[in-house]
């Protein structure tokens, strides 16, 4: 039964893309929620006000978009 293994001939395509779901949705889902956590502790323990601390949400939320985004060739 081990002889009939052999190291290298498995398909993994399956286990690749799940492998890539679980990080690309860890890493937008770590973004939404700390640009949600920022907004939220902008607009209930500070002087910000609603607007400012939307605003600091949204560019937050851009620039973890720019620093996030993959480059080049999408995995497979």
């Amino acid at each position: 039964m081990a002889s009939e293994y052999h190291r290298g001939d498995m398909e993994i395509q399956e286990q690749v893309s799940t492998y890539h779901l679980f990080v690309s949705l860890a890493k937008w889902g770590s973004l939404a929620l700390a640009a949600l956590l920022i907004f939220l502790v902008l607009w209930f323990c500070t002087a910000t006000g609603f607007m400012g601390s939307a605003a600091v949400g949204v560019v937050i939320a851009v620039a973890g978009f720019f620093v996030l985004r993959e480059h080049g060739e999408p995995a497979h």
